[in-house]
């Protein structure tokens, strides 16, 4: 297993421990032969706690980091180890830097009894702390990553990343249910169930934490400008003629408009609670020398999941800073019995708040369908959104407006003419500014 040390030496530049000394006795319960194997570790890994804290750069980021070593007594976290974060945490402060936290931990240091488990509400209070003065985490998930350092610092980060193959869970593999399969305890079962948003490869993970504490890390106050048209299209004659538009297999997607927009960019994943609506793509991206986020539907029926995994971004750009583009593209929300037991009503709602509340600029580009409430959910308010000429905007579609009117499904066509869902009847009813061009 990599050390700490050999990973901070691989990472940063300039690395320098934060000089601390020892607040309290290491021993707070007096365990039998504890001190003993305090020493032992010492001895066998050069360190005197479980973690080390110091400043340095990734890429051109000061950044304070937190580096577990597994080495000593399995990465347990004990009152030293909660002095040591707090240390680190208020250095992130002071400077407003963000902090790099590189997990290997077992959880709390049995030997300290319940003086170590209280340290996990000191290390939540102090992550919450620094998430109110705009201090940006990042956690990295090194095997093993179990117990409390999984649940405060792992998943509570901004963005979390995973080496491959990393045991990751509260429960560690001595004391989960035997009859539990391991891939559950997996970090790849935590990307696919949204709760890390990347595995990233050793050799790519210096690279990656460059890009993401460049992004996190770069404030502005102004809009996002809406994506060009990526279609030269005619505006349609009739509703039913956008609608068709809208709706033809060949119109760019949110994929593309990403693509041409951003210079590059990086992708979060899931709702944090489970679940991934892979029909909704959310994430960072790098544009004309400044940071964007980006929350977008990809053209399918939207599910609580992507509700979810918008607002977690709208709120996280919010708090540092950065402005936020959304591209909207849907038929609707679900509508189906596993979206209704989802919440997808709740998760609607968290996103219109998440919008509303946003402390910073968002605009709003409809690429394609925009059905309903489901569309209207990723939407800003009308003076900052603007439409494609192959888009549509609409109370709900003519399918179902034409079912709620108890009109036949001949009457469809007359329907969207009557909707004035067109781009050109969205400006002229002040619902957006504008329709963008190529």
């Amino acid at each position: 297993m990599t050390t700490a040390r050999e990973l901070l030496a691989g990472l940063t530049t300039g690395f320098t421990e934060l000089s601390l000394a020892d607040t309290e006795a290491d021993d707070p319960i007096g365990w039998p032969g504890y001190p003993e194997s305090r020493t032992k570790a010492a001895n066998r890994t050069a360190e005197t706690e479980s973690v080390i804290v110091g400043e340095a750069r990734i890429g051109e980021v000061p950044t304070v980091v937190v580096a577990w070593e597994f080495g000593f007594l399995g990465g347990s976290i004990g009152q030293q180890t909660g002095d040591r974060i707090e240390a680190a945490f208020a250095r992130a402060k002071d400077r407003g830097l963000p902090v790099v936290s590189l997990l290997a931990t077992g959880g709390s240091r049995m030997q300290h009894g319940m003086r170590a488990l209280s340290q996990l509400q000191r290390i939540a209070r102090l992550s919450a702390d620094a998430r109110a003065a705009g201090v940006a985490q990042i956690s990295v998930l090194r095997d093993p990553t179990t117990g409390g350092g999984w649940a405060t610092l792992g998943a509570g980060s901004d963005v979390v990343l995973g080496l491959p193959l990393a045991q990751v869970g509260f429960a560690g593999s001595r004391v989960r249910p035997r009859t539990s399969p391991a891939e559950a305890y997996s970090v790849e079962a935590k990307l696919e169930w949204g709760q890390v948003d990347r595995v990233v490869e050793p050799e790519e993970l210096r690279d990656v934490l460059t890009r993401w504490l460049q992004l996190l890390t770069s404030r502005s106050t102004e809009a996002a400008p809406p994506p060009s048209a990526l279609r030269a299209v005619t505006p349609p004659e009739t509703g039913w003629d956008a609608v068709r538009t809208a709706r033809a297999s060949s119109r760019a997607r949110a994929p593309e408009y990403l693509d041409a927009y951003f210079d590059w960019r990086e992708n979060v994943q899931g709702d944090r609670a489970g679940h991934v609506d892979e029909g909704v793509q959310c994430g960072f991206g790098w544009r004309e020398g400044r940071a964007l986020a980006y929350a977008t539907q990809c053209g399918t029926a939207t599910r609580p999941a992507g509700f979810r995994t918008a607002a977690r971004l709208v709120r996280l750009a919010s708090r540092l800073g950065i402005p936020v583009l959304t591209l909207v593209d849907t038929p609707g929300a679900a509508n189906d019995a596993e979206a209704e037991e989802g919440g997808v009503g709740p998760a609607i709602a968290e996103l219109f708040e998440a919008i509303a509340t946003a402390a910073v600029p968002v605009t709003t580009l409809v690429i394609g369908e925009g059905g309903s409430g489901g569309a209207l959910a990723f939407a800003t308010t009308p003076d900052a959104t603007w439409i494609a000429p192959d888009a549509y905007f609409s109370v709900t579609s003519p399918e179902a407006a034409a079912a709620i009117l108890k009109r036949p499904l001949t009457e469809v066509p007359a329907v969207a003419d009557q909707l004035l869902l067109r781009p050109q009847d969205l400006v002229t009813l002040g619902l957006a500014r504008g329709i963008v061009e190529p």
